[in-house]
């Protein structure tokens, strides 16, 4: 890419928890001209650079628009994703694959010479939680007990075949762990832990215990460090995927340092038991397919981030899940739709 040249660039999912970073992150690059972000609801956002256009992925008639809103673009950053209702994969498959879909279509139809995916953890394959971690190349067939994990891994393949018939477009897959800031905080409760869940109860004098059971070893990144992997990856000549996280991983005993409490070992049955038992009466939303890939998810290598995009987390693993877990204290959000900040209890 011509280093003097401005981009104009559109956003999938610009509202959700990733979106709003990358906005912003974009809002004070000098080599980006514009963006023009896409979701289903126009946000109270006002954003110099950044005008706002409503689409629907999931649904087929919002085709042409969607074609129609790309075609000048020089890149475009797909971020959009529904986690849910996790009863319901068909509606998740819907938006999240049939709409990557339409994305990839009108990509290739208005030769877009950059594709940035939203990919995840959650694509790989199981693998090690000990170790340096597994690199880019680890295979991505996923956990097939999720839809989430299901979905990632389906993209993967479909974007072999894009890069295969589509090679003037720059194709890039990012990677990253579990991503947290302090105005994803609401809509993050809302779709794990229920929208009554209360979340002034996460405060460590009231949970003087924290479970800690066999394969409760993650990832976790700060969402505004991985937006700045994402305007690295469109400003940089580089393919392919990145990894992307934040030391330390953590761990039972992790997180019990955090709540300045005492981890206690428990069977990850008892734990998996509990939550399909809240899913079926359909008091949590977090589905047990997602309790299993999270034991299965291996441990990941950013060694490729950090070469190539020169790329350094600023916030530690730590920071972020405090940053996410005061905002949920506090019913912290954003001027969107998707984070709309909201305390309960």
């Amino acid at each position: 890419m011509n280093p003097s040249e401005r981009l104009r660039v559109a956003v999938t999912g610009a509202t959700g928890n990733v979106g709003t970073s990358l906005v912003r992150a974009l809002e004070r690059e000098p080599r980006i001209a514009s963006v023009l972000g896409l979701a289903r609801r126009r946000p109270g956002l006002i954003l110099p650079k950044t005008e706002w256009a409503e689409v629907d992925l999931s649904m087929e008639r919002d085709g042409p628009r969607l074609t129609q809103y790309v075609e000048d673009a020089d890149a475009v950053v797909h971020l959009a994703w529904a986690f849910g209702p996790t009863h319901d994969p068909v509606a998740t498959w819907r938006t999240n694959v049939l709409g990557s879909l339409r994305l990839f279509e009108a990509v290739a139809h208005a030769r877009v010479p950059v594709l940035v995916h939203a990919s995840s953890v959650g694509a790989y394959s199981p693998g090690p939680k000990t170790g340096a971690g597994v690199s880019e190349s680890w295979p991505t067939h996923g956990w097939p007990g999720a839809a989430y994990t299901r979905e990632k891994a389906y993209l993967e393949r479909v974007l072999d075949t894009f890069e295969r018939d589509h090679p003037q477009t720059r194709v890039v897959r990012m990677r990253p762990g579990f991503l947290f800031k302090a105005e994803s905080a609401s809509e993050q409760r809302r779709i794990f832990a229920g929208r009554f869940f209360p979340g002034a109860l996460l405060r460590p004098e009231l949970l003087p215990l924290v479970p800690e059971f066999a394969g409760l070893r993650f990832q976790v990144l700060h969402t505004d460090d991985a937006a700045d992997a994402y305007r690295r990856a469109l400003l940089r000549d580089v393919r392919g995927a990145f990894n992307l996280a934040a030391d330390p991983v953590i761990d039972g005993q992790v997180l019990a340092g955090l709540f300045d409490s005492r981890a206690v070992k428990v069977p990850s049955r008892a734990v998996r038991g509990a939550l399909a038992a809240a899913w079926r009466l359909r008091m949590a939303p977090a589905s047990p397919g997602l309790f299993d890939a999270l034991l299965h998810l291996p441990l990941m290598s950013t060694e490729r981030a950090r070469r190539e995009l020169e790329w350094e987390p600023s916030t530690s693993s730590l920071e972020a899940l405090d940053a996410f877990l005061r905002g949920v204290r506090t019913g912290a959000g954003d001027a969107t739709a998707p984070l709309a900040g909201r305390r309960i209890g």
